[in-house]
């Protein structure tokens, strides 16, 4: 708690005053342009990782990024989705998972929830027909390449309950609104973008049109640089502190090498006719 109460003494001491004219303009009302549904989970903040700046996003968070179809709950999801692109205008909706969802392991074993998390059981009854497609399609693959497989199918999954509401169908049909479905990685900082015509996840920036790119997307994000040698000093026997030499010998560096979200995410194992089936429509 402490760390918090300072959190906001140096938010309002530093960001707030260094960005008066913005909170000026925010407390006259709020014009988000994406809305962005995505997990509770700690490790995922909209907004760090699309750099979006305080009021251009519309956030909705649950476990496991999940979009109750149309009439299943009264909760806040319908209430939030209605009001974003009927009273705020919002013309484009992103639908974000991420790797190692705890709420995607947990509809794995779902009947394990049933008395010891029994909100949490009823709550991933919204995903039942992602885990029913798991169950039917991939009963050969296991551990993380199962959760991985479960994680990207249930982002296309929430994208047809989103498609339910009354609302999404009109602005769908008049060609007013926009769905992406992205996975973020979290051991690499990728996101992915599905793609409905290839039935497969790549990067988001290649989904746009050529006039909507810019050079700034058009250059591949570097990977972060590991520190070419040791940054503590050497020391003789004594324990004095040496002068660094002209031909320094390079650390030895363990590098973990992670897998890109772009082999963890590959093309869905339905064939293009059943895709087309069970998410037609979720390209536009």
């Amino acid at each position: 708690m402490k760390k918090l109460l300072k959190g906001l003494r140096r938010f309002k001491s530093e960001y707030f005053c260094s960005n008066q004219d913005l909170f000026e303009q925010l407390a006259r009302g709020q014009q988000p342009r994406v809305l962005f549904i995505t997990c509770s989970d700690s490790r995922v903040d909209p907004a760090m990782i699309t750099q979006a700046k305080l009021g251009e996003i519309f956030v909705i968070r649950n476990a496991g990024n999940l979009i109750p179809p149309f009439g299943a709950t009264n909760g806040g999801e319908g209430a939030s989705i209605e009001y974003a692109v009927q009273a705020l205008g919002i013309r484009q909706i992103i639908v974000c998972g991420h790797s190692h969802c705890g709420a995607m392991k947990g509809l794995l074993k779902l009947e394990e929830l049933r008395e010891e998390l029994p909100l949490v059981y009823e709550w991933l009854q919204h995903a039942e027909a992602t885990r029913r497609l798991i169950k039917e399609h991939y009963s050969d693959r296991t551990g993380e390449e199962l959760l991985d497989i479960t994680i990207a199918e249930n982002v296309l999954t929430q994208i047809e309950n989103l498609r339910t509401y009354p609302i999404i169908r009109a602005k769908l049909y008049e060609d007013e609104l926009k769905i992406y479905g992205w996975i973020y990685d979290i051991d690499t900082s990728e996101m992915m973008g599905y793609d409905a015509e290839e039935h497969a996840y790549v990067l988001p920036q290649s989904q746009l049109a050529p006039e909507e790119l810019d050079e700034e997307l058009l250059l591949a994000a570097s990977g972060c640089a590991l520190p070419a040698y040791p940054a503590s000093t050497n020391s003789n026997d004594n324990g004095s502190a040496l002068a660094p030499s002209t031909t320094p010998t390079p650390a030895t560096v363990t590098v973990e090498v992670q897998v890109p979200a772009s082999q963890r995410f590959p093309h869905t194992r339905l064939s293009p006719e059943q895709a087309e089936r069970i998410y037609r429509g979720s390209k536009k």
